[in-house]
């Protein structure tokens, strides 16, 4: 009897077991069905689990961004000063060059031609000044002593004739004779001493001759600087940027064959958007990286604002001084450049992700009363780059319902800290 019992419960229980099996997947989905309402129903009366964000305080640097190239402030145009044609070219694009140091050469075989023919006129011209003040001069003087005795022999002997005549020992033509020897005598001392003024300094041989001189030294110095100008010379330290001139070539003034990136003073090219020019201010910290090398960065300083705006990209030139600038920047590099507007040492801050329409003059965040998000006004001071100034609207240790969450106003959550 027992054993036709333990039986039948062993058939039965093999036959639930049968049953369940058969409806094993209706079983599971009920189950999953009775677990998500179970879930719905915990949300509705506690809200969903949010991860949230606190005011806190910090640090905060606002900065403004923009793009621009790097330059020197300046650049220079080598050219020729004179017609001819080139006879070599001895830098290329790249190249450093130092002050002095021959760029470019002109074929000078009729210039250096010139500079000897003035040379020789200046040596005819001094030579000219050697004979009159070494030959013309002393003869002149020597000249007038002579001069000077004949004179005193016949002023004695006109007297002497003129006593006699007087006394009627001598006749009136050996008187008249007399006289035109002395008026001779005379003249002679007056060629001898005009000689000798016009071959002494100041006198008109001497004016004459230097000026020879000068003329012919002025000849030699235009000569020996069409000469140098045969030799193109960079005018400082630098480096070539632009190369446009090869050999064969004919020069023309005024036409460019080089030009020349100075050394010294470097600044960065940047435009900003309009909208941030009332943050910008002279002497401003910024902080600059180039495209090719965005791992390195260097310091730089706001140095110029433009006055002008360009319409047609809303935009305004901003130049930056680069103090230090690295040996990998390049003239025209495309640069990136964060400029330090403002700073706040230990102010209330949010996360930007928790801040809604934070560009309007009505800022909000979505904090947490009584397990409900609520909708909180705030005014913002300084932007940063992950987290902006709360000013006023919030306190320490708020709680922000992210932006992405999903949540709205009214709603039930359960806040969680990450």
């Amino acid at each position: 009897m027992d054993r036709n019992i333990e039986s039948d419960n062993a058939d039965g229980r093999n036959s639930l077991w049968a049953l369940l099996w058969s409806y094993r997947w209706f079983l599971i989905v009920a189950f999953v069905v009775v677990l998500f309402a179970g879930w719905q129903v915990m949300r509705m009366v506690f809200g969903p689990a949010v991860v949230v964000e606190q005011i806190k305080r910090g640090n905060l640097v606002q900065t403004v961004v923009a793009s621009g190239h790097f330059e020197t402030p300046y650049r220079v145009d080598i050219g020729s000063q004179i017609t001819g044609v080139v006879s070599d070219v001895l830098v290329d694009e790249g190249d450093q060059v130092q002050a002095g140091q021959i760029l470019v050469k002109i074929e000078a075989s009729e210039l250096q031609a010139t500079v000897v023919q003035a040379r020789g006129s200046l040596d005819q011209a001094e030579a000219h000044m050697r004979q009159l003040t070494e030959m013309t001069l002393p003869t002149a003087q020597e000249n007038l002593i002579g001069a000077q005795a004949t004179l005193r022999e016949v002023e004695k002997n006109f007297e002497r004739t003129d006593s006699l005549t007087a006394k009627g020992y001598a006749s009136s033509s050996s008187l008249d004779g007399a006289q035109k020897n002395l008026e001779l005598a005379k003249t002679q001392v007056r060629t001898a001493q005009l000689q000798i003024y016009n071959a002494s300094r100041g006198g008109s041989d001497y004016v004459y001759a230097q000026t020879q001189i000068a003329q012919a030294r002025a000849n030699l110095d235009t000569a020996l600087s069409r000469l140098a100008y045969a030799s193109i010379t960079a005018p400082r330290n630098g480096v070539v940027i632009k190369r446009v001139v090869e050999r064969g070539m004919v020069t023309q003034p005024g036409k460019s064959l080089l030009v020349l990136a100075p050394d010294g003073e470097t600044q960065l090219v940047i435009q900003l958007d309009e909208r941030n020019l009332g943050l910008l201010r002279l002497g401003q910290p910024a902080l600059a990286s180039a495209d090719a090398y965005p791992d390195q960065t260097f310091a730089a300083t706001v140095a110029f604002i433009n006055p002008a705006v360009d319409m047609s990209r809303a935009s305004v030139e901003v130049k930056l001084t680069v103090g230090k600038p690295p040996a990998y920047l390049r003239q025209d590099m495309t640069v990136s450049v964060d400029i330090e507007v403002a700073r706040r040492d230990q102010v209330l801050t949010v996360p930007a992700r928790g801040l809604h329409e934070a560009t309007s003059n009505r800022p909000w965040i979505l904090g947490i009363k009584e397990g409900r998000a609520v909708k909180q006004l705030v005014r913002i001071g300084v932007h940063g780059t992950a987290y902006d100034e709360i000013v006023e609207g919030a306190g320490e240790g708020d709680a922000v319902i992210p932006v992405g969450a999903g949540i709205m106003t009214g709603q039930r959550v359960r806040a969680v800290l990450p």
